[in-house]
């Protein structure tokens, strides 16, 4: 098997086990498949219901907003160190015109 295919690694999920073929870490993998199956458990805990396709779409969408809200901090404080930068320029601008 050639290294650009990766490896399977096998990983349980809602009582599911999954090859995964990655050239990620296995390590890596199992963290994000045990962070997946958390968002399941605590899906499950807020609706109880036994349609897991039903649970994975709303751990699914928990871990989007998440994402999006990181995603969203990120550019903010982006947005943030720019305009922090403009000012120190300005300032040194003035210094060393003066």
């Amino acid at each position: 098997m050639s290294e650009e295919s990766g490896r399977i690694i096998p990983v349980e999920i809602n009582g599911q086990r999954y090859p995964i073929r990655t050239s990620l870490d296995e390590r890596y993998v199992q963290a994000l498949a045990t962070y997946v199956n958390q968002k399941i458990r605590a899906a499950g805990e807020l609706t109880p219901t036994g349609d897991s396709l039903r649970l994975a779409v709303l751990a699914a969408l928990n871990i989007a907003d998440e994402f999006f809200r990181c995603r969203e901090a990120e550019h903010s404080r982006t947005g943030q160190l720019a305009e922090r930068t403009e000012q120190i320029e300005r300032l040194l601008d003035e210094v060393l015109i003066s």
